[in-house]
């Protein structure tokens, strides 16, 4: 049976336990049983005096990229310190009112996901501020399989709130694995404390733990969207819909103009059998191509344990615009950490100039996407730090 570092936690009277803390959470971090830690611990009097939330707020509604303000938590009535807007980390303020800090934030196993990066601003400002940090780890939904983990691995030229440090897309990684990682590598010196989950062992998937899925952001509602997301997010870059405002969110790719069943017959007979591809419409509500019907590309992962979900990403994107070199645009992506929204496709996969990728022939990208994609680096680089 699995049990998240919250569920363990719980169950024990840390010397702690009465000290001032501020926690780092969201609504999609829940025990086992489906309580919101934050409550969870409050009734059990551990004395939480102020919540810090990340991009999506504490209720994980936020619009994707849009920042949040500060507030009050009509659950706990606690203060709601946003960490995703005027601010990515606590100030010195902020600190001088607590005694520890505590991160309980599901991730889903993505380098663009920008949980991750909330989390590196927090081991900062523990080490600035002289603050303990305990991080209630969970599993990775995708697997802490190394051998699905997927570049390109990050160059620090393209920096940014999805992807500060290097590290490959899929990172096969908990939080907690991650945190100690990043401390030691970067040299923050943050006093670290991970409440390890158990019985996760990393070829499991999400459906595995036999817990009930817990959305994890507005446009993650699904498993499938979680394996599919490292490679579909990267349509954020291009006039195409990654399913935004429907049913569909991080499951299809489409356009009013998408020659969708051409694209789904490429993609099956280049699969190798892991994914099928089949054709859907949508009409979504907001993002790109409000109100507007779109030919779509739906996909559904048959076997997880193979997928190679930024290939199939990439493979995508090349694919149609192949098929539709006029109609194709790469796009900017304003947010609140990138007003602009330019040279985001760079910033998704971590490399300088990644739009040329695109212009190869299909042998010659393929190649080249196969190469970029390989990460055996990764698992030497982090294995000291694996904690399961």
């Amino acid at each position: 049976m699995l049990f998240f570092g919250i569920d363990h936690l719980l169950q024990q009277s840390p010397s702690w336990k009465e000290l001032r803390m501020g926690m780092v959470t969201n609504e999609a971090a829940t025990t086992r049983s489906g309580a919101f830690s934050r409550e969870a611990l409050l009734k059990a009097g551990f004395n939480i005096t102020c919540l810090f939330s990340p991009e999506h707020g504490l209720d994980v509604r936020g619009a994707d990229g849009h920042p949040m303000k500060d507030g009050r938590d009509a659950r706990t009535g606690l203060p709601v310190i946003s960490l995703y807007g005027e601010r990515l980390a606590p100030d010195a303020g902020h600190l001088a009112e607590i005694d520890i800090l505590l991160f309980d934030i599901p991730d889903i196993g993505s380098r663009f996901y920008t949980y991750l990066w909330t989390l590196t601003y927090i081991l900062e400002a523990a080490a600035a501020g002289g603050k303990k940090l305990i991080l209630l780890d969970r599993p990775n939904p995708v697997s802490g399989n190394m051998q699905l983990c997927e570049g390109p691995m990050l160059t620090e030229a393209n920096s940014s709130f999805i992807g500060r440090w290097p590290m490959p897309i899929r990172h096969s990684c908990t939080m907690g694995e991650l945190a100690l990682y990043f401390n030691d590598q970067r040299k923050i010196g943050a006093e670290i404390e991970v409440i390890k989950c158990s019985g996760w062992k990393r070829e499991m998937f999400q459906p595995d733990w036999q817990i009930p899925f817990v959305p994890t952001s507005p446009a993650i509602q699904s498993f499938q969207s979680m394996l599919l997301y490292p490679g579909l997010c990267l349509l954020e870059a291009t006039n195409i819909s990654e399913g935004r405002g429907t049913d569909f969110s991080f499951e299809a790719a489409g356009t009013p103009w998408l020659n969708a069943a051409v694209v789904a017959d490429m993609l099956n007979n280049m699969s190798g059998g892991e994914m099928a591809a089949s054709v859907v419409q949508f009409t979504p509500v907001h993002s790109k191509f409000v109100n507007e019907l779109c030919h779509a590309v739906h996909m559904q992962v048959d076997d997880s344990s193979c997928f190679n979900a930024v290939m199939n990403g990439m493979l995508l994107i090349k694919l149609i615009k192949s098929l539709h070199p006029s109609q194709f645009n790469w796009a900017t992506y304003p947010t609140a950490v990138n007003p602009t929204g330019k040279g985001h496709l760079d910033k998704l996969l971590g490399i300088s100039d990644s739009e040329a990728l695109f212009d190869l022939p299909v042998p010659a990208f393929i190649a080249a996407a196969t190469r970029l994609t390989s990460c055996r680096e990764w698992s030497a680089e982090v294995s000291r730090y694996l904690l399961y």
